[in-house]
């Protein structure tokens, strides 16, 4: 039996992890947000690897919580400098890395509202490794120039930033982000999906190397990790996500 399983063996959920949890490498103190169970899951997969060298904070567990005072706590952590990596989002993110979490339409009369900006503006400008995720890759996420800025990519050289964009993940690639040019280039393509499709489904231009990688699924050691252990540990805020993902670890517990 190869050490690697075939790709129609692998959910696009648990390539997503793995992922994140190669992302996250090298650092100390992690946390991922509400609404996150594969940020999650990718953190709590870092962990493990990491042999627990590794801090993950969970937001909305119990069992990994490092946190006192919720978070309030998670943004003194950020300012403190203490805090390597953290996730964010958008309901739209265009080619410099702004997102726009408050809504589609000119403000302050949006067609769309979201439900806000929340600390997402000041964790990007104090975290250094902020991962950006979407579970949805298409134009109607990836556009051109977003409708308002909720928190930008990147700042003038005057303004003081420890923070920003480190890597975008999606369900079809992954990409890396150059502060200095402010814009995207492709790192890798999932298996089972193109470049063409990548370029079809993004709304801006990015950069493409002349050779682009497929991304390198997980061995069967993690994904056995990932099923036996992380998917019991995810389970304990997002039930439903690990059944739906994960049936027979659930099943089974």
């Amino acid at each position: 039996m190869s050490d690697f399983p075939a790709p129609d063996e692998i959910r696009t959920e648990e390539l997503l992890i793995t992922i994140i949890a190669r992302l996250l490498e090298g650092c100390r103190l992690v946390s991922s947000g509400a609404s996150s169970p594969i940020p999650g899951g990718g953190c709590l997969l870092a962990r493990h690897q990491s042999g627990g060298a590794m801090q993950v904070n969970v937001l909305g567990s119990r069992a990994n919580n490092l946190m006192t005072n919720g978070g309030v706590e998670l943004f003194d952590w950020a300012a403190q400098g203490r805090l390597d990596a953290f996730f964010l989002g958008g309901g739209q993110i265009d080619g410099q890395a702004n997102i726009n979490l408050v809504g589609i339409g000119d403000y302050p009369q949006a067609k769309i509202r979201w439900p806000g900006s929340f600390g997402s503006a000041y964790l990007y400008y104090l975290v250094p490794r902020v991962i950006l995720f979407r579970e949805e890759h298409t134009r109607r996420v990836f556009v051109e120039k977003v409708d308002f800025i909720s928190t930008p990519g990147t700042s003038d050289p005057e303004v003081y930033r420890t923070g920003g964009p480190y890597a975008m993940v999606s369900p079809i690639c992954q990409m890396g982000f150059d502060k200095d040019r402010r814009k995207f280039h492709l790192v890798s393509v999932h298996p089972g999906h193109t470049v063409e499709e990548v370029l079809d489904n993004t709304g801006f231009e990015i950069d493409v190397p002349e050779h682009v990688p497929e991304t390198i699924l997980p061995d069967r050691a993690t994904l056995n990790i990932i099923r036996q252990q992380i998917s019991l540990e995810i389970a304990e805020c997002y039930p439903r996500f690990a059944a739906k993902v994960f049936p027979e670890a659930m099943n089974a517990a």
